[in-house]
Formats: C-alpha cells, structure tokens, sequence
C-alpha cells in the first residue's frame, strides 16, 4: 500500500511541476493566442485518471487474466503428484524466507522453459511454471527460477511496474493531446470543436510517444530482472542461479509470454535490447558472478 502511495503522490508531483513550468513559460498564453484555448490543468488530470486507471485494472485482473490466457492449473491441497508436492515445498519454505504470504502455485502447459509471478498483492500473489519448464531443467535450477519469481513478489514489482506504466500512459496521453489540438486549431485550422485532424494527430502521437515510452519501461525492467536474479541466488544459492540461466542458453529459440506477462517471466525473448524487458542472459550470468 505504501508503495502505491508514493508512485501516486510522485505522479501528483510531477503533474503539479508541469502545470507550474507551463504558468511560468506562458505555454497557456501561447496556446491561447494561435486559438487552441485549452485547459492544461484540466486535461493534465483528466490523462492521468485515464493513464493510472487502466493500469490499477490491468494489476487487479491480473491473476484471472494469467489463469484464462496461460490456462494455468492450480496446485491444489493435496497434491496429486510427487512434482506438485516438490513445488509447493518449495513455494512454501521461500515465500517464508523472503517473508510474503504463500501464493498460489500453479502449472501451464507450454513446451519452453518459463515462469511467471503476477498479482497485485505480494501476500495474495499467483507463481506459475511451465510444463517445459519442468521437463526441462533439474530441481535445483527450477528452485532458483522459483526463488526469482518469489523474489519479484516480495519486491513489489508488479505493483511497480503497473504505476510506471500509468505514469507513463498519463503523459503520453497528455503531450499527445496537445498535438492533437495543435494541429487540428492552428494547422488544419478548425474553430469548432474537435475535428477528425485532431483524432488522427492524437493517435499517431500516441503511437510514437508510446514507442519512445516503452523503452524506459523496459529499462527499469531489466533493472528489475537483476534484483531478481540476486534474490532467487540469495533464496537458492548462486550457482543454482546460474545454472539456471545457463540452462535457458541452451534452449533453442524460446517462445516469449503474451502481453504483460513477458514482464514479470524468467525468459527474456529475442527482441532488441532497448526493447526487451529482460537483460541478455549472458549479462545477467556475469552480474551473479560478480555479486558479493
């Protein structure tokens, strides 16, 4: 709860800033005088009620979402199976030692080696493998992979990530509507209302500032992903860990996790690097290697 605090009032300090930088520069004079006549005020509260609201959603609807995308099953009480019985052991002995409350274990069919941990409350938290997963590597390196996502958990970052993300739609949202506007009243020179100038100016703007957006967020995701990996060595053991790692080297072109979800997964895909949400695997093995 404290964590959401502070990302709402860094998000209400930042748009009171703005809204002081535009009175001090005169933006809103300016603006008036090629005939935009727009509130910045108004349309700076109105983007992050939209950019903060879609996020807080999408964290809330996070575990059922994972189960109906992913069609996860839950490990139940109890266990049907020698594997699901290991898994909750474990599960159970590191959400203890990373103190946050059990989460809910759960298993999706899926032939790479994956995992993934989401929820929006690191004591009601869902931590999912994949059956490749399983399959694919020994108890210790799925003890480290488990103590990765664990780690995720009690660090908060789905929370964090999700208000990152609503900070960032609220000014997309907020710039690209002033281009919208811009173009709409002083370049295709509409007077009266919105016309389909604005429409189309605001989208394409949203797009590339959205583009531009994304590679901050998977920046502080990848800043994300190495905690996490020093967490799982510290809940594992650092070789595990690397091992770990190493074993996800060896697997030929893995599949990524749909939407979200890559966010908070072990694997990292084969994007660009400013556009992946996980570091090389290869730098994350030297920053364990190094670790104190």
């Amino acid at each position: 709860m404290m964590r959401i605090f502070l990302f709402l009032a860094t998000n209400v300090a930042i748009m009171v800033v703005i809204s002081i930088v535009f009175s001090l520069l005169g933006l809103t004079g300016t603006l008036d005088a090629q005939g935009i006549n727009l509130d910045l005020n108004a349309l700076l509260v109105m983007s992050a009620i939209i950019g903060i609201t879609g996020s807080v959603i999408s964290l809330a609807m996070s575990k059922w979402s994972a189960k109906q995308a992913m069609g996860i099953q839950i490990v139940e009480q109890p266990p049907r199976n020698q594997t699901e019985q290991w898994l909750l052991a474990i599960v159970t002995q590191q959400a203890q030692q990373a103190g946050i409350g059990m989460p809910e274990v759960g298993i999706f069919l899926s032939p790479d080696a994956n995992a993934f941990a989401t929820g929006m409350n690191r004591n009601s938290a869902l931590v999912a493998v994949s059956t490749g997963l399983l399959q694919r590597m020994n108890k210790d390196e799925i003890e480290a992979v488990i103590g990765h996502e664990i780690t995720h958990v009690a660090n908060g970052d789905m929370v964090t990530m999700a208000l990152m993300q609503g900070v960032v739609n609220t000014f997309v949202y907020f710039f690209a509507s002033i281009i919208g506007h811009v173009v709409d009243r002083v370049i295709l020179q509409n007077e009266r209302g919105h016309g389909m100038g604005y429409f189309l100016a605001q989208m394409v703007a949203q797009i590339a500032l959205g583009f531009l957006a994304s590679l901050l967020v998977m920046w502080f995701s990848r800043y994300r992903e190495f905690k996490a990996d020093a967490g799982g060595a510290k809940l594992a053991g650092r070789g595990k860990m690397i091992s770990a790692l190493r074993a996800l080297q060896r697997e030929y072109e893995p599949q990524d996790l749909p939407g979200q979800l890559a966010a908070f997964g072990i694997n990292g895909g084969s994007a660009q690097k400013l556009f992946m949400s996980h570091p090389p695997l290869e730098e994350r093995i030297e920053a364990l290697q190094n670790m104190r």
